[in-house]
């Protein structure tokens, strides 16, 4: 076994056109060796069994897939979602990435709704922690520090950014599609899409039941990665923005008998002790990672360290990753049991039972967000959503419908952290409000092109936006969002 060096610590400057700004570190050690395996085995053909046929099929459950899979019902559509693990909620559960980024724009109007509302209108005031909406958008400077310790202001403006509890969300999630009538296929990788005349038919999948195929008029590749469009042949962007967070992995943990309350105390009022404390953490640890709020006081929500340098495409590193996440929940809870405030009583909690994966591919879409157009303000002609910006320096950014298809596979859209996006742009498309952004649009336009007869690319622009309205969603002024598709359509004709 390689012995653990000390990690290199990677210092990420602080910029407004990020939300996030950490550490990264590369570590020089690995735990385990590289696999010993060579030349290759010949898989015997065979036929497989059709468990199912449906409209559309939305492959992966978590924030982007769910909200697919409700839309897509929404819409009309006969529905299955398949996915991997026991749960929905995807990263938002069972990562634990339970701090929901910014839904509103810097005046505290909330942009990203639809699907979003829905969720929040079902959680009950313990399984939240968020500010009163009366304070969304306030510059007051007392509310913004107070909220800007709990993860829900930047730049000096409270906004709508919640954390709330992993399991409330994972009941929720499923009541919502099991009321619409989707039906759930939990434990089941789906390995390998179906492609026949250019067009993804549906997949073959694995579970205790064995090797199965899943046929659907659309499919809709929610996994996060792209593992269905890359395995059909689509084309992908993988570039990455080095030293930002957004490419880097790791498991979240959550440690419990905290005092949270104290803890943001220390750290506001004594910055001199806090930054020695922080020094002391890099020192004994090769790295520090601060703790965020959860939904409860009594728990202290880790979303880090983040680690460089290691693929979560590929088996090897996924596991290095795992296995180092596991030593930093230890190695963190015992620094800071034994040297921060409000931490004398911690104890290890949770791990996740998902490796926080930000980034391994990105789909090539008919069109992208791109880092080019932030400043411009413009609402797009195929608008399927509006996402909050990085910085009080932009305003509301635009989502084209073209950065869910991709450039010549049929019979496919993309929802999620995978859409077609530049390099800088992933750093916010990735996070989960914009995930079910994506997703609610991908769900919709999969039962429109059921519904019409034609493939996903083909669906009328018009008829989207007004079923995404329907369902709740945030778009730009509908007449002038009528006239830019009239007049693109007439510069394509």
């Amino acid at each position: 076994m390689a012995e653990e060096q000390t990690p290199k610590i990677q210092q990420v400057r602080q910029s407004e056109d990020r939300f996030l700004a950490s550490d990264l570190f590369e570590s020089g050690g690995r735990q385990l060796p590289r696999a010993n395996g060579t030349g290759t085995y010949v898989e015997p053909s065979r036929e497989i069994p059709i468990y199912h046929n449906c409209d559309v099929l939305v492959v992966g459950g978590g924030p982007a897939g769910t909200a697919a899979a409700w839309a897509a019902a929404q819409a009309g559509a006969d529905v299955v979602l398949m996915e991997r693990y026991n749960h929905l909620g995807g990263l938002s559960t069972g990562g634990l990435v339970i701090w929901i980024d910014r839904m509103t724009d810097w005046t505290g109007r909330q942009v990203i709704q639809g699907f979003a509302v829905d969720v929040f209108d079902r959680m009950p005031g313990e399984g939240y922690q968020g500010p009163p909406r009366a304070d969304w958008g306030s510059n007051d400077p007392r509310k913004a520090s107070y909220w800007g310790q709990r993860t829900a202001a930047s730049h000096g403006i409270v906004n709508w950014s919640p954390t709330l509890d992993p399991e409330r969300l994972k009941l929720i999630s499923q009541e919502m599609l099991l009321e619409k009538g989707v039906r759930l296929v939990f434990h089941s990788w789906a390995a390998v899409p179906i492609v026949a005349d250019g067009a993804v038919k549906g997949v073959v999948f694995e579970s205790k039941g064995g090797r199965q195929a899943l046929m659907a008029k659309v499919v809709v590749d929610t996994t996060g990665d792209g593992d269905i469009f890359a395995r059909a042949g689509a084309e992908f962007d993988t570039d990455i923005e080095e030293g930002d967070v957004h490419h880097s992995a790791n498991t979240a943990f959550m440690l419990g008998g905290v005092d949270m309350d104290r803890w943001l105390a220390f750290r506001a009022n004594d910055p001199d002790q806090y930054a020695q404390f922080a020094a002391l953490g890099r020192e004994r640890l090769g790295f520090f990672q601060p703790p965020y709020v959860s939904w409860r006081n009594d728990i202290a929500l880790f979303l880090g360290p983040r680690q460089s340098g290691l693929s979560a495409l590929d088996v090897d590193d996924q596991t290095e990753l795992e296995i180092r996440s596991h030593r930093f929940m230890q190695t963190h809870c015992e620094f800071f049991l034994a040297h921060a405030p409000g931490f004398e009583g911690a104890y290890m909690l949770q791990s996740a039972p998902q490796l926080g994966v930000r980034h391994t591919r990105r789909l090539g879409g008919v069109s992208k967000v791109l880092r080019s157009q932030w400043a411009d303000g413009l609402a797009l002609p195929d608008e399927i959503g509006v996402s909050p910006s990085v910085s009080l320096k932009y305003p509301v950014i635009s989502v084209p419908y073209g950065a869910l298809v991709p450039r010549r596979l049929d019979g496919l859209l993309a929802g999620g952290r995978h859409i077609s996006c530049d390099a800088n742009s992933h750093g916010f498309m990735r996070e989960i409000p914009q995930c079910w952004l994506t997703g609610q649009a991908a769900g919709a336009a999969a039962a429109l092109a059921v519904g019409a007869g034609v493939q996903p690319r083909a669906v009328d622009i018009k008829a989207l936006q007004k079923e995404l309205r329907r369902q709740g969603v945030f778009l730009h002024d509908q007449p002038a969002q009528d006239a830019l598709v009239d007049a693109a359509q007439a510069t394509a004709g």
